[in-house]
């Protein structure tokens, strides 16, 4: 049977729980190169998906003290330098066969500082290039909208950055204990999260169905969730879509709002600049939804998925829901994901090795 959007998203649960089986060993090279080095900053080099899964856990490591610089690769190629102060370099690509991304890594390897792969090709150009491989351990997905990969590389980064802050004894034994139950938490709960996903959907399939735009709204760690959110309807839906810093959506982008647009908010749980801004907003669009780990629902514009992890982790969770929706709502809008289009274009625009 030909995989599917759905089949990877079913599977997340199952895969998380075994990279939190596994990652000691996946992720040794970065356990070793903390006990030898202070690391304090760490730059990021990631395009697509896979940045917004940087943006996902980047607080989880600004709150041990390392500073994360995310950079698209070729930006950072052609207009950028390297900060002198980076002690290493994670670049992201699940395929491994960015040619941005690889281009870059030869720029910092040229400078004398570390590059870290985290793929899922171990035999990918990047793979292949890089100074330490970090195996995503999901194998490549063979849809292209990543869904199981993407929640497995923001699983990565924050087990990278938990691996650095108790290797630098920056986080207790008790507290990393704590984290980790949290995130198995986390892996165990997506299968309910996925049943209220598809029972909401299937709740709200008219407004969904008659979207001409959507807006994702997130704050701190829940930015990626957004960012993703944007990526994944843009590549789905086929409609214009975006998502936004809560506060940056403030000044100057809530000037477009139409009664044909369809928002969402994420939360982590209740947010009061959050809670202000969908109550002024509700009037200007077609609907308001929130997604929230909360346990109750507020009302029917609300999805709660009844799970509390600390905010740092919660991407995990929030980013399943827009999945399924991304999935959804395209075939409701009559598109067949599974068939094919601009099937020339890496070739054409070499943007894939």
């Amino acid at each position: 049977m030909t995989p599917t959007m759905l089949t990877y998203i079913d599977e997340e649960s199952e895969t998380l729980s075994g990279i939190l089986r596994q990652y000691r060993r996946s992720l040794a090279a970065i356990s070793q190169f903390a006990e030898n080095h202070n690391i304090k900053r760490i730059m990021i080099l990631a395009t697509g998906s896979s940045l917004n899964a940087a943006f996902c856990a980047r607080y989880f490591f600004e709150q041990w003290g390392v500073n994360i610089e995310i950079k698209e690769p070729s930006t950072f190629t052609h207009y950028e330098n390297l900060d002198p102060q980076v002690d290493m370099v994670i670049a992201i690509s699940q395929s491994g066969k960015s040619a941005s991304t690889l281009e870059a890594m030869g720029k910092v390897q040229a400078q004398g500082v570390p590059v870290f792969a985290l793929t899922a090709d171990r035999q990918s150009p990047v793979g292949l290039a890089c100074d330490y491989l970090l195996d995503i351990l999901t194998g490549i997905e063979t849809v292209g909208f990543v869904t199981r990969g993407f929640s497995a590389t923001v699983l990565n980064l924050l087990l990278i950055a938990l691996i650095i802050a108790r290797q630098q004894q920056r986080v207790s034994e008790s507290q990393q204990a704590d984290y980790l139950a949290q995130l198995q938490h986390i892996a165990t709960a997506i299968p309910e999260v996925i049943t209220r996903t598809e029972a909401f959907i299937q709740r709200n399939e008219d407004v969904l169905r008659q979207g001409k735009r959507f807006v994702a709204i997130g704050y701190g760690a829940l930015v990626g969730v957004a960012k993703e959110f944007e990526t994944k309807f843009t590549e789905t839906v086929r409609v214009p879509s975006s998502g936004f810093e809560l506060e940056a959506y403030m000044h100057g982008p809530y000037l477009e709002a139409s009664v044909d647009h369809v928002m969402f908010f994420f939360e982590d749980r209740a947010d009061a600049r959050s809670r202000l801004l969908r109550e002024y907003m509700e009037s200007a669009v077609d609907r308001a939804f929130t997604v929230t780990l909360a346990a109750a629902e507020r009302n029917a514009s609300t999805l709660a998925l009844g799970v509390a992890v600390d905010h740092y982790l919660s991407p995990l969770l929030l980013i399943v829901p827009v999945q399924l929706l991304a999935c959804h709502i395209a075939s409701l809008k009559g598109i067949d994901l599974s068939v094919r289009i601009f099937d020339d274009f890496d070739r054409v625009l070499k943007s894939k090795i």
